[in-house]
Formats: structure tokens, C-alpha cells, sequence
């Protein structure tokens, strides 16, 4: 018996539905990798930042998952070199998809219950994801950004409805603008931490703090729109 078409489950319908201690037996994710390339290189390396974002609300199954992953890594490594991007898929599939089995050979009719008991058996793993949720992010240099846009555009061919790529305003994958988090660097007020940065605010007792990590005024200026 093959696979069923994912048009089947593509479709958001009822509640999540993910692996416990009561839904047991339920197969492994074809997704094991999330992080690819160079994913330890650090924050100020890679200022480029490239989304791939669902525009639809959908189940994305685990299979197409890595079926994507796979296209926009070989893209990358190919053109760009392994060591000169950081890929991450950005959503995990934990929604249990069911099936209830029907015999189709000679004789099932003796067999079958119909529609008794149909709740169904777990099947397969996916994602359900939102409009404007990320799926996955590449994070390079600016040099490479065109091809940080086709390795997304590439793995677009391998979900289900419609996607975007997004080019990102902000720094790698932190949540700083550019020119926000060249400020914040300058000023000190920035805690390098791999391939994120944590921001040093004015909050907290001062006896636990280094003299250098002390500061006077707001950490980040929020500039609100009249409406």
C-alpha cells in the first residue's frame, strides 16, 4: 500500500494532535537536521539574512520538510562554499497525522468494520504553520545574498501553497536592525553569545554586573507612530 497524497492532510482540522504517553507508537520525523553549513560561525560574520515565509495556513508534512532542506543546502554548498552560509529550518513537526486502513483485497468486505472505530492509526508527523510564519532562514554575507534568495526560491517547489522570500532588515538572526545593532555594538551594550547577541539593559542589581556591563538611560529607543 502506498502513501496517500498530502492533499489529504493539508488542511488544518481540529486540534493539535501531538506524541504523549496516550498517542503511542507514533513514527519518527524524516526531519533530523534542522541546522545547516557553517552553524557555529559567529554573529558578526554572517549580517545577511534571507526568510522563506508561508503565505497560507497549512499542515506542512515532515517529508517536505526535508525535501526543501536538502534542495536550498545542495544550492548553497555548490555555489556559495559550506563554510560561507548558516541555514535553519524554523518550524518542527509535531502534529500526528492518523489513517484508518482498508483492506482492498478479495474478500476485505468480511474483514473491514467500515466507519466502526474509524479514529485511525498515527501515520506521519508535520508542521502547522500560520500566514506569515517562517519556515526556514539563511543568514550570510551581503556578497551572497543572491544566492541565499534562490536556495529559498528552490525549496519553495517542495511545500504545498504559497510561500515568499523575504530579505530580512535586521542582523543575522537577531532581532536588531542593522543599524540598531551596529549602535548597540558600539556602545558596548551588546553580550556576544555564539551566533546570537544578548542585549545588556539597565535592569538588575549592580553588585552582580562588571563594571563595563553598567549603563545610564535606555538600552533601545521605541519610536511610536501617531495614528
Amino acid at each position: 500500500m502506498g502513501r496517500r497524497p498530502f492533499k489529504c492532510y493539508r488542511q488544518i482540522k481540529d486540534k493539535p494532535y501531538p506524541k504523549s504517553r496516550y498517542c503511542r507508537g507514533v513514527p519518527d520525523p524524516k526531519i533530523r537536521i534542522y541546522d545547516a553549513g557553517a552553524k557555529k560561525t559567529g554573529v558578526d560574520v554572517f549580517p545577511h539574512c534571507v526568510h522563506l515565509v508561508s503565505w497560507e495556513k497549512e499542515n506542512i508534512s515532515s517529508e517536505s520538510l526535508e525535501a526543501a532542506r536538502i534542495a536550498a543546502n545542495k544550492y548553497m554548498v555548490t555555489k556559495a562554499g559550506k563554510e560561507s552560509f548558516h541555514l535553519r529550518v524554523r518550524v518542527h513537526p509535531y502534529h500526528v497525522l492518523r489513517i484508518n486502513k482498508m483492506l482492498s483485497c478479495a474478500g476485505a468486505d468480511r474483514l473491514q468494520t467500515g466507519m466502526r472505530g474509524a479514529f485511525g492509526k498515527p501515520y506521519g508527523l508535520c508542521a502547522r504553520v500560520s500566514i506569515g510564519k517562517i519556515l526556514m532562514s539563511i543568514r550570510c554575507r551581503d556578497a551572497h545574498a543572491h544566492l541565499a534568495e534562490e536556495a529559498l526560491r528552490r525549496a519553495k517547489f517542495k511545500f504545498p501553497g504559497r510561500q515568499k522570500v523575504v530579505a530580512s532588515r535586521n542582523w543575522g538572526f537577531t532581532p536588531f536592525t542593522r543599524e540598531e545593532y551596529l549602535h548597540l555594538k558600539k556602545s558596548g551594550r551588546l553580550l556576544n553569545e555564539g551566533i546570537h547577541v544578548q542585549l545588556l539593559n539597565a535592569h538588575g542589581s549592580l553588585e552582580k554586573r562588571k563594571p563595563e556591563h553598567v549603563f545610564e538611560g535606555k538600552s533601545r529607543h521605541y519610536h511610536t507612530v501617531a495614528v
